[in-house]
């Protein structure tokens, strides 16, 4: 630690005696740091500069509509770190967050950097939220400061599987992951739903989130005549991949999860997006509590919403509305609070259940119709 790091933590705490928040001093104002970790370059950046200003838009209005904590007005700042995707740099992007002082973290993006993130996080008492890593194990693992506001993959695998057998009409599937904890995640849950629905899983292949060339499994896999392709992946990788099965004349319906219904996947997918179904957790954008005024806000700031976004701003909602019920933001004091969450977002009604997964989560199919994805059907989980 460097002389200059050790003073502004002294000053901060002889400021805030009594308080235990973990803060930075500028001028009369304590400083509130809060962390955002997604991947900011790479083939995922659009996704994760999505995330990061779902978190600016908020904490920004949270700032300009004034917060007071231990009877003293703080200003919120973001700390947003690039974790490109990767499990590794996640690991090294979360302990710098906890270095700087961050008091709770919005983030990560993907599951594969969520989950080795959410140990650091965890041994550091640091509450941490993720807008949309999906995999089962990010909860499953136990970490008391480990919340999510999105639907987990167990749900929404569970409905993309029915879904293709049931509606879709497919009674031979194969299936493609790119063997990241999300992708592999979600392609299980839906091989296992593919199943129970009584179809027949033909093909089980894999790949990578940095290949675009999917021809060889797509050659293998067209021998053995799917009725549909199922994709657990992201779009850099689901765009090309449904291009070259129509290359090769396949017929087959291409169907993906969140990572795949996005305007970027239509952009890059072009007129081969056509016909293509993926599912998302939660309500579509113009059916959300708050979606139409959230749009309207966001785009005229950032442009276009990609996908997650709106849970993002949600999360950080969440994480400050805990620190007002504690009056801190030091997390041994607000860490207590955020299993108690009962909140009407923009996302819909916010709640945990006591692993931190979202509870009475929803899952909505949809299609691209003339250029656009169109909601198709909206199933809702249990409460």
């Amino acid at each position: 630690m460097t002389g200059h790091k050790l003073g502004w933590m002294v000053v901060a705490a002889a400021l805030l005696a009594g308080c235990g928040d973990k803060t930075q001093q500028h001028g009369d104002s304590p400083v509130v740091l809060i962390g955002q970790a997604s991947p900011l370059t790479g083939p995922q950046a659009h996704l994760g500069k999505d995330n990061e200003n779902g978190v600016r838009l908020a904490l920004d209005e949270i700032n300009a509509a004034g917060l007071t904590l231990g009877g003293r007005k703080v200003t919120l700042e973001l700390k947003s770190e690039d974790d490109g995707a990767d499990p590794k740099t996640a690991t090294t992007v979360a302990q710098k967050l906890v270095d700087e002082g961050v008091v709770g973290v919005i983030g990560h993006l993907n599951s594969g950097a969520t989950i080795p993130a959410s140990k650091i996080y965890s041994d550091n008492n640091v509450p941490q939220i993720s807008p949309s890593a999906t995999a089962v194990a990010y909860t499953a693992a136990g970490y008391k400061t480990a919340f999510r506001v999105m639907t987990n993959d167990a749900q929404q695998g569970s409905v993309l599987g029915n879904y293709a057998v049931t509606k879709l009409g497919a009674k031979k599937v194969a299936i493609i992951d790119d063997r990241t904890a999300y992708g592999q995640g979600l392609a299980d849950e839906v091989e296992k739903a593919v199943k129970a629905a009584g179809g027949e899983v033909v093909a089980r292949e894999y790949t990578s989130d940095r290949s675009t060339d999917f021809m060889a499994i797509l050659t293998s896999i067209k021998g053995k005549r799917p009725d549909l392709v199922f994709f657990g992946g992201m779009d850099p990788q689901g765009a090309p991949m449904v291009k070259q099965m129509r290359q090769l004349g396949m017929k087959a319906t291409f169907l993906g999860g969140d990572g795949v219904q996005t305007p970027k996947f239509i952009e890059l997918a072009g007129a081969d997006a056509e016909g293509v179904v993926a599912s998302n957790p939660g309500l579509p954008l113009d059916a959300m509590p708050g979606g139409a005024a959230f749009k309207a806000k966001f785009e005229a700031k950032y442009g276009q919403i990609q996908n997650y976004a709106p849970y993002a701003y949600d999360a950080m909602h969440v994480l400050v509305a805990a620190m007002k019920r504690a009056d801190s933001s030091d997390p041994a004091k607000y860490l207590a609070e955020l299993p108690k969450t009962d909140y009407e977002g923009v996302t819909g009604r916010i709640r945990f259940d006591a692993k931190g997964d979202l509870a009475g989560g929803a899952v909505t199919l949809y299609q691209v119709k003339g250029g656009k994805w169109q909601p198709l059907e909206t199933v809702k989980s249990g409460t």
